[in-house]
């Protein structure tokens, strides 16, 4: 089984308009919620692969509720730990020239809680995938995903995506696979990546800090997968970008399923750059077909 861990999820308010102007009364063209979080994201990708898997989190109050009748509505298996607090709105404008966030504060996770999750997890095998995905409350340690890895059963094929302190200390537990884009990578050895070259130099650094591979995407740029032999590149489909939201979490997804189903790790990477790109180019998050059609386009070359 595949599991994902979301452990600040939200609900997701995408709002659409004409031309946002600061200060003025603004009224939306279209707006829509959705079940939002990074592993969460994975895990309704995952579904739409047709592949079981399991959400795990932490959801609290009537936003809570939003999320998880939403996943029940998709058929999407869920085991979230309640919390007192309601789970966070997120708010992602959309106008004629830009795209901008307001993140809501996480509900306080207690230590007796963050307990139950780790009895939780206890509860895996060697059979499973698990994806530890997003942005750690502040109540909770940026050490959380590394204390996770600690407690796991022997075996559990790990697939990290967290920025900064939290993947710092992630890549400890020695991941499977490790995601930043190309910018985060700069920032966590505060350099600027002016090339190829660059990337592959400093994601090695991270290979050699615990981290078995490491995918890192660029954009329009397509992504690079770095492991500890071989570097490879892909370029990206082409296609008009509608919505960038879910784009890395959907390649997470990808990446994820194609390694469940024993694909050789080239041919997961472009699973994952297929899927990641099919969410992109759509208003939703990607469907088998569309990132089937897809994967016809991609061509992966070793560096």
């Amino acid at each position: 089984m595949i599991y994902t861990l979301t452990l600040n999820p939200s609900i997701d308010y995408i709002i659409n308009m004409e031309n946002f102007i600061p200060g003025n009364i603004n009224l939306t063209k279209s707006e829509y919620k959705l079940p939002g979080g990074k592993g969460i994201n994975v895990s309704q990708v995952l579904n739409n692969l047709e592949t079981p898997n399991t959400a795990l989190g932490f959801i609290g109050g009537f936003t809570g509720d939003f999320i998880k009748k939403s996943l029940d509505k998709k058929n999407i298996n869920n085991n979230f730990i309640e919390v007192d607090g309601d789970t966070r709105i997120n708010i992602k404008m959309k106008d004629s020239s830009n795209e901008s966030e307001i993140n809501g504060n996480s509900p306080k996770i207690l230590s007796e809680e963050l307990e139950k999750l780790k009895e939780k997890l206890k509860l895996l095998t060697f059979k499973d995938t698990l994806v530890l995905s997003g942005s750690v409350p502040k109540s909770i340690t940026s050490s959380i995903y590394k204390d996770i890895m600690d407690t796991l059963p022997h075996g559990v094929k790990i697939i990290l995506d967290a920025k900064d302190e939290a993947l710092l200390e992630g890549i400890k537990g020695k991941p499977y696979m490790i995601k930043p884009n190309n910018h985060e990578l700069g920032d966590i050895f505060n350099v600027k990546l002016k090339s190829i070259e660059d990337i592959i130099f400093y994601g090695k650094k991270l290979i050699d800090l615990g981290a078995k591979n490491i995918i890192v995407s660029m954009a329009g740029d397509g992504a690079l997968l770095i492991t500890p032999n071989c570097s490879y590149i892909a370029d990206a489909p082409k296609g008009k970008l509608i919505n960038s939201v879910g784009a890395g979490d959907s390649l997470v997804a990808g990446f994820t399923y194609g390694i469940y189903k024993n694909l050789d790790i080239v041919e997961a990477f472009k699973l994952g750059i297929a899927c990641g790109s099919a969410s992109a180019f759509s208003e939703n998050l990607c469907t088998k077909i569309e990132a089937e059609k897809l994967l016809k386009e991609i061509t992966v070359k070793k560096i």
